[in-house]
């Protein structure tokens, strides 16, 4: 969930403004309170943390005391899991002596009884974080048994540890060391000249390398001016060549527009078509990261697919079961990550796990796929980020090629991820036979116009005349808002309904249309709007009589339509249409307006779009 920082480089160098930059980057993984050390020229280890957003710890610096120039410093962003978001509970958190300082992400699920222990042994807690046992364990070893060896006491407290973590540690004593370990939580290396960087994410060091590390679990880096190393929690060396990131700072970056969510929302016909890119050629489908897993027959005996996810991306999870038993004619379960891990799963050789998580960190999605692959299960993940832990426990993945998503909530991973889910589904009822050459070609097709029409409908919604963002202003002060849709339209009105009330804070809810007179319809009055998805489908007729009940109880609807359906005016007060596409597409068309119609609410009611509160990017922690 939080965002670290950590530079170490040579004498004399703004760390300040290296830090502050970082996290200024990184957050939308946590805003309830941020923190700088900084180890100075002159040998101090100074420690600055302010409540609330990052801009408070910019404010205090300014007009406060900002640490000199010096050699080595680390940052965070919370989002707080133990201890209220205060700046006693701010990272970084010293040992006893002032001399050891460390920032966390994870959860330590043994803290109560380290905590015990330490206090017993004389140490002083000054916070309710988790967090500070580590410094506290970290300084014991270090005074103790490791010597004043940095990097020994790291090692040996983490073996202490039971949970999560992300951390990174820095020592007055020792001006060139930065020290770095992960295990279920995101870590990077980015190495420079005569100078490294830690982070959590890949935008808080693009402005000064593109070359990076991912640490894997287990791993701790040593990072000094001039070189990284990384050994396990063991000792035992480990080589590992960089990566090249391929994003640019500026793709990072606003770009003119007043928010991330914006931007992104308009990023998405160029995310699609990255997403398409050389996996539809000459009207075929070429899905070559599964190559492999074709020809050692793990896809041979697939008897039924799960598909694991979170959030936006398990709302991706239940379009593609329609998709893909529609195409492959095997049974699909969508099943929520943290329903999962604890359901004690049936599967084996003959379930195929499809994981989806566009950070590729998200907990519980790698504690069930690792339960899975236990049980001998096959995985493929969809994933946006390269060489993320998901990547490590799977057989094939496919990349969402979204590019950067700061903005919190899920829009240009939606899309590609629906769209790399269709793939899939196409992928895998072409290997068993069940889709003729010319449907397939017509399926290919009707994807590779997706782009343009996207592109349509954030053209139409620029003009002064669109009807999205008037809509949007006059029904911001609603308290509640409804969602409905059928079969592939079901998910869509569960991603509307959370994209709006992720970021305006309108308490939204999704329904199956046909279950809405099932108890639901009672909330139903004429300040509950509802938006229904009315696309052309197989099941039109029967959600415009959904629509008609509605209409019945005096509650305003809302239609999503396909162009050219004039009918549709005659059940709705309001019509938002989209182009006309496959039905099994129509998600992707559908989708579009329901984000601006989320954006422009937000803007209107005053909310923080980019980081809505108690929400953060990457969920890393359970």
């Amino acid at each position: 969930m939080c965002g670290i920082i950590g530079y170490v480089g040579p004498t004399g160098t703004d760390v300040t403004t290296i830090l502050l930059d970082g996290l200024a980057r990184l957050e939308y993984r946590g805003y309830d309170s941020a923190g700088i050390a900084v180890l100075t020229t002159a040998g101090r280890l100074e420690l600055h943390r302010r409540a609330g957003k990052l801009a408070n710890l910019v404010t205090m610096l300014k007009n406060g005391s900002r640490p000199a120039p010096g050699t080595l410093g680390i940052g965070h962003t919370r989002w707080a899991t133990h201890g209220r978001p205060d700046d006693t509970n701010a990272h970084p958190h010293p040992d006893c002596t002032g001399l050891l300082t460390v920032v966390h992400n994870g959860i330590v699920e043994n803290y109560a009884e380290l905590r015990q222990e330490l206090m017993l042994a004389g140490h002083t807690f000054r916070s309710e974080t988790d967090t500070e046992v580590l410094s506290h364990l970290i300084e014991s070893y270090y005074f103790g048994e490791a010597q004043h060896d940095l990097e020994m006491s790291v090692r040996l407290a983490l073996r202490r540890i039971t949970g999560s973590y992300a951390i990174a540690v820095v020592s007055q004593e020792h001006p060139d060391l930065l020290i770095g370990a992960r295990c279920n939580g995101p870590l990077i290396v980015g190495l420079g000249e005569h100078e490294q960087f830690l982070a959590s994410d890949i935008p808080a060091i693009l402005k000064h390398t593109r070359r990076i590390i991912i640490l894997d679990e287990g791993e701790i880096a040593a990072l000094r001016p001039d070189s990284v190393s990384i050994t396990t929690l063991d000792g035992i060396v480990v080589k590992r060549e960089p990566i090249v990131v391929d994003w640019d700072a500026e793709a990072a970056e606003k770009g003119g527009y007043p928010h991330f969510v914006l931007k992104e929302i308009y990023e998405q016909p160029q995310a699609l078509r990255r997403a398409l890119l050389g996996r539809i050629r000459d009207g075929q489908l070429h899905l070559a990261e599964l190559t492999r897993m074709q020809q050692e027959g793990l896809l041979n005996n697939i008897q039924r697919i799960i598909i694991v996810a979170c959030g936006t991306s398990y709302h991706a999870g239940l379009i593609a079961k329609y998709a893909i038993e529609q195409w492959a004619r095997i049974p699909v379960e969508a099943v929520t990550a943290a329903e999962f891990r604890y359901s004690d799963p049936i599967v084996g050789p003959e379930t195929l796990c499809i994981a989806v998580t566009q950070s590729g960190e998200t907990a519980d999605t790698l504690v069930g796929i690792r339960q899975a692959r236990e049980h001998g299960a096959p995985v493929i993940s969809i994933t946006n980020v390269v060489a993320s832990a998901i990547t490590r426990l799977s057989d094939a993945v496919l990349y969402l090629q979204a590019g950067p998503e700061i903005g919190v909530v899920a829009t240009k991973t939606f899309v590609t991820s629906v769209s790399v889910l269709s793939m899939l589904g196409l992928y895998l009822g072409q290997l068993r036979g069940r889709i003729p050459a010319a449907p397939m070609g017509e399926f290919l097709s009707a994807l590779e116009r997706l782009p343009d029409q996207i592109q349509h409908i954030l053209d139409k919604a620029s003009h002064s005349d669109d009807a999205i963002e008037p809509l949007a202003q006059h029904m911001a002060h609603s308290q509640s808002m409804m969602f409905i849709g059928r079969g592939v339209g079901y998910p869509t009105a569960l991603e509307g309904a959370l994209k709006l009330k992720e970021i305006s804070y309108i308490h939204a809810e999704g329904f199956p249309a046909g279950e809405l007179k099932h108890g639901s319809i009672a909330l139903l009055d004429p300040e509950t709007p509802l938006i229904a998805i009315a696309t052309a489908s197989h099941v039109y007729e029967k959600v415009v009589s959904n629509m008609q009940e509605v209409r019945a109880r005096d509650a305003r609807v809302i239609a999503i339509a396909s162009e050219g359906d004039e009918g549709i005016r005659r059940h709705a007060d309001d019509v938002l249409y989209v182009p006309a596409t496959l039905e099994v597409f129509s998600p992707l068309l559908a989708i579009i307006p329901l984000q601006l119609f989320a954006y422009h609410t937000a803007v209107a009611r005053g909310c923080n779009v980019d980081q809505p509160r108690n929400l953060a990017k990457s969920v890393t922690v359970e």
